[in-house]
């Protein structure tokens, strides 16, 4: 997501730790807000519009019937806080993470999770630019992230982007897209990210 407007640190030094950073999150006034710290500096963040939102739900549920058929790992969506980086302090919240700790719910983390997780999937805004996409896409991967999918709703495609391998892959909504050695055996097509429950599975066209 893009964003909004740099909001003042109340700090003397101008750059915001992540614990209180978490404390000016929780301030009743910013209660219906997003923000993300982004090396020390407060970040506020659009809302999503409603197809975002969908395509992070859909990409959360393949991910999570991946966890439960092979009882491995676990997904979480909605911007949850991730620590990438101490100091300067770097809070995100990825559209959609995949963790592999944790075996039960009261193991996780109650704040934001120091945890790096496997991968990371980041569905592009309108608003976004490739340029701002590409470099948060290296901020994952810098912090150990194993695999960065970069979605694009619009022109309906995933970039796929490895820490093992400086060339990143795009594949089209009638290609898969697969876990590779990162989330062994997932496998889905790109164009399950973009439908509704009934709507038909998208085809390739025809050979001419």
């Amino acid at each position: 997501m893009s964003a909004l407007a740099t909001a003042p640190p109340p700090t003397s030094t101008g750059l915001m730790t992540a614990d209180k950073f978490w404390e000016f999150c929780h301030r009743p006034e910013n209660e219906h807000r997003t923000f993300e710290l982004i090396r020390g500096k407060v970040v506020e963040m659009p809302s999503p519009t409603k197809r975002h939102g969908r395509v992070c739900l859909r990409i959360g549920y393949f991910l999570e019937r991946y966890a439960e058929d092979k009882q491995f790992g676990y997904a979480v969506s909605n911007d949850s806080g991730l620590i990438l980086e101490e100091e300067p302090a770097t809070v995100v919240g990825p559209d959609v993470a995949f963790f592999r700790e944790a075996k039960r719910f009261e193991d996780m983390e109650e704040k934001w999770s120091e945890e790096i997780p496997l991968l990371v999937a980041e569905v592009m805004s309108p608003s976004d630019s490739m340029r701002a996409s590409l470099a948060k896409v290296g901020e994952y991967l810098t912090a150990g992230v194993a695999m960065v999918w970069l979605v694009n709703f619009e022109e309906r495609f995933v970039t796929v982007f490895r820490s093992s391998s400086g060339v990143p892959v795009t594949l089209g909504e009638f290609e898969d897209v697969t876990g590779g050695d990162v989330l062994p055996d997932f496998r889905c097509r790109v164009g399950e990210f973009f439908r509704l429950p009934g709507e038909p599975a998208p085809q390739p066209p025809a050979a001419p």
